[in-house]
């Protein structure tokens, strides 16, 4: 099944080496939303067995989520008559921000398949045993094999996204499938509808390519930011990946009202001018980690090794070098008509390419955030018409600042997404 581009402002190509693409259709202003995306499929990436509301910490990496849309649930709200937080009245398990998202989860993400299904799992000593990503990757097949039910043609465009198997999620799928199958005798999955050891495999392998985590609230004191859920967005997923990307994603799950059933939607705004041609990527991760660890991640996750301009820099690099020392060092030296020059420069075909050492310093002084534990990526708030706006955002922490690095009133923490 073949995917239109989403809109006149973006189109899908496929790009040499790098497979398919997202290109910009036309040119490109900073802070321009160029696609919102909703997820076909969510689920929970926490242990199968979970701490009650009761006995976590108001710590964010014991923080409880509602099991439709996400959002953190108050440990405080827990017996509170005043709660609007529900319980499922089948499982007793999983928890529901109010009677409206458990409704809506009855209907979909919760059917009574998943329901029943999860809590036979939780039953499975073995299960219990293995690793967190084993127990998140049955959360992931319980919601695939629901979506398969309930909407065929998400499934089916599930099915279509980037991703073969391999070795590692043909040894999962080896190990998971049997648990699944145990579910057949709830008459949801079966050989008749497709299920098969081929097709678990298959959907596992999407699933490591184009999930994307939908991370636990922000806190300065813990550095260690965990996943609260994933999701597979299909149309975000054909962005490709830059140490140095030109847009960044945005999501506002805890700041849009608790009647917005769309809080999981993803945003993806421009960091600054793009001309028309240009591909737009994302960075799969934080900017501010090393080469190193970058192409670590990116061939033992997505299976490739990336030759990005920045990456070409870096490989020289000894691994006691960092973005920020090099940053520093650059902005020592960097008076402000170089910053406008290399500022211009983001619209050429080569950009940067007349410094050699660290030709990308501008990008980590204007679009890194500065905040403690946060290494997010400011981009400017959309632009109002033609007029710029020099409001930069931190999709990480939401942390406004104006582009002359003073700091906007921090309690402002969702804006208008209007074009």
């Amino acid at each position: 099944m073949s995917m239109a581009a989403p809109s006149s402002l973006l189109k899908v190509e496929e790009i040499q080496g790098r497979g398919r693409g997202m290109v910009a259709s036309q040119p490109l202003k900073a802070g321009q939303i160029v696609l919102r995306d909703s997820p076909i499929l969510l689920y929970s990436a926490l242990p199968l067995v979970r701490q009650s509301l009761s006995s976590s910490s108001s710590s964010a990496s014991t923080s409880c989520f509602c099991d439709h849309c996400f959002r953190i649930l108050s440990p405080s709200l827990q017996g509170d008559s005043s709660s609007s937080t529900v319980l499922c009245p089948n499982c007793r398990h999983h928890c529901f921000c109010n009677s409206n998202c458990l409704s809506n989860a009855l209907n979909s993400s919760h059917s009574s398949w998943v329901c029943q299904a999860l809590s036979h799992l939780r039953a499975n000593s073995l299960l219990l045993e293995q690793p967190l990503e084993h127990q998140v990757q049955v959360n992931f097949l319980v919601a695939a094999y629901n979506l398969a039910n309930i909407s065929p043609s998400d499934f089916q465009i599930m099915l279509s996204l980037q991703g073969s198997p391999d070795d590692s999620t043909i040894a999962a799928a080896q190990f998971l499938h049997p648990l699944i199958s145990s579910l057949c005798s709830l008459a949801l999955i079966g050989p008749q509808n497709g299920f098969s050891l081929e097709l678990t495999s298959a959907i596992l392998a999407k699933d490591k390519l184009n999930a994307f985590g939908i991370m636990q609230p922000f806190s300065e004191h813990d550095d260690q930011r965990s996943v609260r859920a994933y999701g597979i967005y299909p149309y975000a997923s054909f962005f490709n990946h830059d140490c140095l990307p030109n847009a960044c994603r945005f999501d506002y799950v805890d700041a849009n009202p608790s009647d917005d059933s769309h809080n999981t939607d993803f945003i993806i705004r421009m960091i600054h001018d793009v001309p028309q041609g240009r591909e737009i990527c994302l960075s799969y991760f934080p900017v501010n980690e090393k080469y190193s660890s970058r192409q670590k991640r990116l061939i033992e996750d997505y299976g490739f090794t990336c030759n990005c301009d920045r990456c070409n820099v870096e490989s020289n690099w000894s691994d006691n070098d960092s973005v920020e020392d090099n940053a520093e060092e650059e902005e020592e030296v960097m008076d402000e008509d170089q910053c406008e020059t290399m500022a211009a420069s983001d619209t050429d075909d080569h950009p940067h390419e007349d410094n050699n050492d660290f030709p990308h310093a501008y990008f980590f002084l204007k679009y890194m955030c500065d905040r403690t534990n946060c290494w997010g990526t400011l981009a400017p708030l959309p632009p109002k018409g033609d007029t710029p706006c020099n409001v930069m955002e931190c999709n990480v922490c939401g942390k406004l600042k104006s582009d002359n690095t003073f700091d906007i009133d921090e309690g402002q923490d969702e804006v208008s997404m209007e074009d």
